[in-house]
This record gives C-alpha cells, structure tokens and sequence, in this order.
C-alpha cells in the first residue's frame, strides 16, 4: 500500500507566490492532497489557493505557530510536507525528502537551505540561523545544519506526539527538540533556496523574532535539562555569596568581630539559594524523565511510517 501524503501550506499575506506554490506540489508530487492555511490574509491568498486547486482552510489565531497546531490537529496522512507558502523553497526536493523518509524509516527530514543567491538569505537570517541552531546543537547533542527552515517532512506519529505549544516561528525549533528529546530517527536534505518573488515580503523579523526563539530555548533547557540549567544559577549564586562572604569571615577570623552582619546576612543567604537552586534541579530532573518516558510512550502507540 502507497504512503498517503499531504502537503502542508501556511500562509500570511502570499497572494504572490501561493498559485506558484500551489501548481509545483501539484507536479511534484501528483498523488498528493494539498493544503493551505491560510492566517487572516487580506491580500486574496485564499481565493488564488482555490483557484490553484489547494483545499484552503483558516486559522483565526495569528502566528505560524497555531497555524502550525491547528494543520497537525485536522489532517491525517501517513507522511505531511509541511512547506512556507512564500515561493522561496523548491518543490522539486519533495520526492526525495518524502523517499528518504520512508526508505529510512524517519520522523522527520529537514531540507537544508542552500542558497546561491545573495538577496535570498539575508546575512542577519544566515547568521541568528547559524548562532541558534549551533547553541540548540551543543545544549541538546546534535549535530544541526539548519534549525530554523521553514520545509520538512514528517511521519504521522511525529505530527500526532507533536505537543505544539509555540505561537509564532519558534515553532521550528520546538520540532527539532521534540525530536532530539524523543530521539527519533530524523535526516537532512539539501535543498535550494531562492529570492521571494518581487512583490513578496518576509513576515520574518531577524531581532524580534531572534529573541523568542532564544527566549523559548531557554524555556526547553530549563524544562528538559534542568540539572544543567539549575547548577549554572547555582553557581552563580555560590560565586556571588563567597565573593560577599570570603572578607566578612576574614575578618571575623581576625578580630572576632562581625562588624557588617547586613553583609554575613547576605552571603549565607545567597549560599543558602545556591543549595536551593541544586535540588530544584535534582527534583525536576525526575520530573522531567517521568514527561519524557510518557511522551515516549505516546509516540510508540503510533504506527510508524508504512515500508518505501
């Protein structure tokens, strides 16, 4: 039995590129049902959807992110392609990426961005691209080439354990740790990565939405690592009361006297957080491996991708 396949279309804002999107899935990959979600658009992206032949549907919530939950809540196929509707990702690497999928038995190919042209992949985007997927890869174990790209392929069971808790384009890197946390096979694919068409604006912005992506790293460090997390502010803490504390005891062993007892109060207070923040981290790292192994059973109740 073939794998039943289902392209994945957000869309803001993309009346430019939509028909063009649209009519290179349906080349690509004839067999396959074509979605676009379309996010509140006022340019008439939902109309040219239809027009290209796209099943449009809408998500009244602003953000890529519950668009996003909303596709991975209603369609059910055996492999989804989800894929940015602005025309920039080439929809000739959808085969390939849906074969590597299904010959290796993955939940997830992420297609690696390669571009040869200059105005395609702003030095700002290459460069938070590079920073946040290198901090991703040392914090969670992994070697990443490209965290943040908007085209990949995915299994059911990675869709439907997929607990999508982010609003806007840190929704990406929640699919990466999700699959690094469960350790599910995944793959990369290169793919090529063009200009937006002429008359196409990036919803992207490189500051604004750099720092909630870093913001939500953080949250997933503090969620699933939280023994390295809690002993770096232990540490902190420690350093910050010895650092107040070293010249109070030096002289009390000098004179006997506390003459800044503010001061003594302080520095045990901080060493005092400093133990505090450890066992935070001893606790909730027990909690954190019971959500894993739940998680874990979750996806396993799942079948897996069908046979290539």
């Amino acid at each position: 039995m073939s794998a039943r396949v289902a392209v994945l279309i957000p869309c803001y804002n993309e009346s430019v590129a939509i028909s063009g999107v649209v009519a290179g899935f349906r080349a690509a990959l004839p067999d396959a049902r074509i979605f676009v979600y379309d996010n509140n658009s006022s340019d008439g992206t939902a109309a040219r959807a239809t027009a290209a032949g796209a099943c449009v549907r809408r998500e009244a919530r602003q953000g890529k992110g519950f668009v996003v939950r909303r596709m991975f809540a209603d369609i059910d196929a055996d492999v989804l392609v989800l894929v940015d509707g602005d025309g920039t990702y080439d929809a000739a690497a959808a085969p390939a990426m849906v074969a590597l999928l299904l010959s290796e038995q993955l939940d997830m190919v992420t297609g690696v961005r390669q571009h040869a042209q200059a105005a395609a992949y702003r030095p700002g985007h290459v460069f938070g691209n590079a920073m946040l997927t290198g901090l991703v890869g040392r914090l969670f174990g992994a070697d990443l080439a490209d965290m943040l790209s908007g085209y990949r392929v995915f299994s059911r069971r990675f869709v439907k354990s997929f607990p999508a808790l982010s609003g806007g384009f840190e929704t990406e890197t929640e699919f990466t740790v999700h699959a690094l946390e469960l350790a599910m096979p995944t793959g990369e694919y290169p793919i090529a990565y063009r200009e937006r068409p002429t008359g196409s604006a990036s919803k992207l912005h490189t500051v604004r939405d750099g720092i909630r992506i870093s913001r939500l790293i953080l949250l997933l460090v503090k969620d699933e690592r939280p023994i390295p997390f809690f002993s770096v502010t232990a540490a902190a803490l420690l350093l910050a009361g010895l650092g107040i504390g070293i010249p109070v005891v030096l002289e009390f062993l000098r004179t006997g006297l506390v003459p800044r007892l503010p001061t003594a109060i302080v520095a045990a207070s901080l060493v005092m957080l400093c133990f505090l923040s450890l066992a935070c981290g001893l606790i909730l790292d027990s909690v954190a491996r019971g959500r894993r192994e739940m998680k874990r059973l979750a996806y396993l109740a799942i079948p897996g991708p069908p046979d290539a």
